[in-house]
């Protein structure tokens, strides 16, 4: 399966193609392992950060790279909170690279999610690569054949189920951009230092 470069994918255009109806992404979710919810930490662990990202956001990318291992470290591992990571893909190379990563066990899921951000000079920005083909490079190393990668980009159920999720952000929290933070009732919009985020945190926790 090859996909076209990212400049040529208008996820606007995608989405009446895979319209939705408003109860699908539960009733879907419901029946499939690949849809239930992905976060790190306890999960009794209060308060709960909401990351919507997108796997070809340059800023997200960033903030993984620069912020996120603080925020585990110091965060997460030790208890502060429960981080819950959701798809927001700004197009359809994101929405295809999201399919992925929700087809892998979702134990491998944040490692392969890391990856994809960490790598996306190989497959999101290379005007001159094959997105896809470096897409399955990545999940090979986590265990997935080229057949499982490509019928995971092109399951129309799963990418409905996605985008739905995109739309119900949109409804509840007004997400308009990525990344989207959500500390208890505050939404955030845009990257942000670990200092600034952490007194976010503290924030939802009073």
């Amino acid at each position: 399966m090859r996909l076209p470069r990212r400049s040529l994918l208008a996820l606007p255009a995608l989405v009446p193609t895979l319209a939705v109806a408003p109860t699908a992404f539960a009733q879907i979710a419901a029946n499939d392992p690949r849809l239930t919810e992905r976060s790190l930490g306890r999960p009794d662990t209060r308060p709960v950060v909401i990351e919507f990202f997108s796997l070809t956001c340059g800023h997200c990318a960033a903030f993984h790279r620069d912020v996120f291992p603080r925020v585990k470290s110091q965060l997460i591992d030790t208890g502060r909170i429960r981080m819950v990571l959701r798809d927001f893909p700004l197009d359809q190379l994101g929405l295809a690279a999201a399919a992925v990563a929700r087809s892998l066990p979702e134990a491998s899921y944040d490692a392969f999610i890391s990856t994809l951000l960490s790598t996306q000079d190989r497959w999101a920005f290379n005007r001159n690569g094959d997105p896809a083909a470096e897409i399955a490079k990545l999940a090979a190393i986590a265990g997935m054949s080229r057949e499982q990668v490509n019928a995971a980009m092109g399951d129309r159920d799963l990418q409905r189920a996605i985008l739905e999720g995109r739309q119900r952000a949109e409804q509840e929290y007004r997400v308009n951009s990525t990344p989207t933070f959500v500390f208890g009732n505050k939404v955030v919009p845009g990257g942000m230092p670990f200092d600034r985020f952490a007194e976010y945190v503290r924030e939802a926790s009073a």
